[in-house]
Protein backbone atom coordinates (compact mmCIF):
# COMPACT_ATOMS: atom_id res chain seq x y z
CA UNK A 1 0.00 0.00 0.00
CA UNK A 2 1.44 3.40 -0.95
CA UNK A 3 0.50 4.95 2.39
CA UNK A 4 2.59 2.37 4.24
CA UNK A 5 5.64 2.99 2.04
CA UNK A 6 5.35 6.74 2.58
CA UNK A 7 4.82 6.37 6.32
CA UNK A 8 7.93 4.17 6.60
CA UNK A 9 10.02 6.75 4.71
CA UNK A 10 8.71 9.74 6.64
CA UNK A 11 8.70 10.86 10.21
CA UNK A 12 5.19 9.77 11.17
CA UNK A 13 4.69 8.81 14.79
CA UNK A 14 3.68 5.19 15.35
CA UNK A 15 0.50 6.37 17.10
CA UNK A 16 -0.62 8.14 13.90
CA UNK A 17 -0.23 5.20 11.52
CA UNK A 18 -3.66 3.63 12.07
CA UNK A 19 -5.39 7.01 11.76
CA UNK A 20 -3.62 7.74 8.46
CA UNK A 21 -4.36 4.27 7.09
CA UNK A 22 -8.04 4.66 7.96
CA UNK A 23 -8.25 8.09 6.30
CA UNK A 24 -6.49 6.67 3.23
CA UNK A 25 -8.97 3.80 2.90
CA UNK A 26 -11.95 6.13 3.32
CA UNK A 27 -10.57 8.48 0.67
CA UNK A 28 -9.96 5.71 -1.85
CA UNK A 29 -13.62 4.69 -1.64
CA UNK A 30 -14.81 8.07 -3.01
CA UNK A 31 -13.40 7.60 -6.53
CA UNK A 32 -13.75 3.78 -6.23
CA UNK A 33 -10.01 3.17 -6.43
CA UNK A 34 -9.50 -0.52 -5.71
CA UNK A 35 -6.13 -1.17 -7.37
CA UNK A 36 -3.58 -0.19 -4.73
CA UNK A 37 -0.92 -0.13 -7.48
CA UNK A 38 -2.73 2.65 -9.36
CA UNK A 39 -0.50 5.74 -9.35
CA UNK A 40 -3.44 7.81 -8.11
CA UNK A 41 -3.36 5.95 -4.80
CA UNK A 42 0.08 7.38 -4.07
CA UNK A 43 -1.21 10.89 -4.77
CA UNK A 44 -4.02 10.25 -2.29
CA UNK A 45 -1.54 8.90 0.28
CA UNK A 46 0.72 11.94 -0.05
CA UNK A 47 -2.25 14.29 0.35
CA UNK A 48 -3.45 12.47 3.50
CA UNK A 49 0.01 12.76 5.06
CA UNK A 50 0.28 16.41 4.03
CA UNK A 51 -3.07 17.29 5.56
CA UNK A 52 -2.31 15.42 8.77
CA UNK A 53 0.65 17.76 9.17
CA UNK A 54 -1.65 20.74 9.69
CA UNK A 55 -3.24 19.16 12.73
CA UNK A 56 -6.36 17.40 11.47
CA UNK A 57 -6.60 14.19 13.48
CA UNK A 58 -9.97 12.61 12.67
CA UNK A 59 -9.73 10.12 9.77
CA UNK A 60 -13.11 11.17 8.34
CA UNK A 61 -12.08 14.84 8.40
CA UNK A 62 -8.69 14.00 6.86
CA UNK A 63 -10.46 12.12 4.10
CA UNK A 64 -13.03 14.85 3.44
CA UNK A 65 -10.29 17.47 3.22
CA UNK A 66 -8.20 15.30 0.88
CA UNK A 67 -11.20 14.65 -1.37
CA UNK A 68 -11.93 18.37 -1.51
CA UNK A 69 -8.33 19.41 -2.17
CA UNK A 70 -7.79 16.74 -4.80
CA UNK A 71 -11.11 17.53 -6.50
CA UNK A 72 -12.12 13.89 -6.39
CA UNK A 73 -15.69 13.17 -7.48
CA UNK A 74 -17.48 11.09 -4.85
CA UNK A 75 -18.75 7.93 -6.53
CA UNK A 76 -19.37 5.91 -3.40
Amino acid sequence: MPINRLIEKGSVAHSEVQRLQEAYEITLRAPCLVDRNDPLTEIVARKIIEISGIGINDPAQLSARAIKELGVPDRS
